[in-house]
């Protein structure tokens, strides 16, 4: 039987992120034609790629004649963090058999990890839920990289700031979690690396990938440190 109500609290709980989503993937879809991208070629990368750093990066180094190579290497990098979501995610999860695993790993992302973890955190195991948000946003994701490819040159999407609402709205989302100190320490670590990385190499694509990675190592060597 399908658990309506679970169905009706993600959407619920996915729309006002996914409005951010809708400007991020706006952004997405003007940058990329104007990288010479056909509308047709964004919005099937939204489709099977479906990570707005991944693609933004993508397309940049697209652009720039980047090898085929160098292109999968960061791209691999870029979702290594995915790796710590998943083994979070798994818990709430451990009831769905393995193929629709697999099926959900794929809607796996920065917004469905916040929420999802937040939801299992309170309720326990909801796969339904999960799954409706995932959803949401992948179908967010791809519909307004469509509208972002078809306004495409004619609007410059960092003129309004369509590429900070995301990381904006993400950060609101994730601000009430940081209740315990284990928390509070590893967004603190998060900050400073994040912040260091950028004021020595500005752009770069492996920021958030270092920062993923170290971060929560960090956080647990000083809380551990603190005991």
């Amino acid at each position: 039987m399908i658990d309506k109500l679970a169905i009706k609290q993600g959407c619920i709980d996915a729309f006002p992120l996914a409005i951010a989503i809708g400007a991020y993937g706006l952004s997405f879809g003007m940058l990329a034609i104007q990288a010479d991208f056909t509308v047709f070629q964004s919005v099937m990368m939204s489709v099977f790629v479906f990570s707005g750093t991944v693609q933004l990066a993508s397309v940049a180094m697209i652009a720039s004649g980047a090898s085929l190579l160098s292109i999968l290497t960061a791209a691999t990098l870029l979702n290594l963090r995915n790796l710590l979501y998943g083994a979070t995610l798994s818990k709430g999860l451990r009831n769905v058999k393995k193929k629709w695993r697999f099926l959900l790993a794929f809607g796996v992302s920065d917004e469905s990890f916040v929420l999802g973890t937040q939801k299992f955190k309170r309720d326990g195991p909801a796969p339904v839920y999960f799954a409706t948000v995932a959803l949401f946003f992948y179908m967010s994701w791809i519909i307004a990289t469509l509208f972002g490819a078809l306004i495409g040159d004619q609007v410059d999407p960092l003129q309004f700031g369509l590429d900070l609402a995301f990381p904006v709205t993400f950060a609101a989302l994730l601000a009430p979690s940081l209740k315990e100190k284990a928390s509070i320490t590893t967004a603190i670590c998060a900050l400073i690396i994040a912040t260091s990385m950028e004021v020595t190499a500005p752009g770069n694509e492996f920021t958030i990938v270092v920062t993923g990675l170290v971060a929560p190592f960090a956080g647990v060597m000083l809380n551990k440190g603190g005991h």
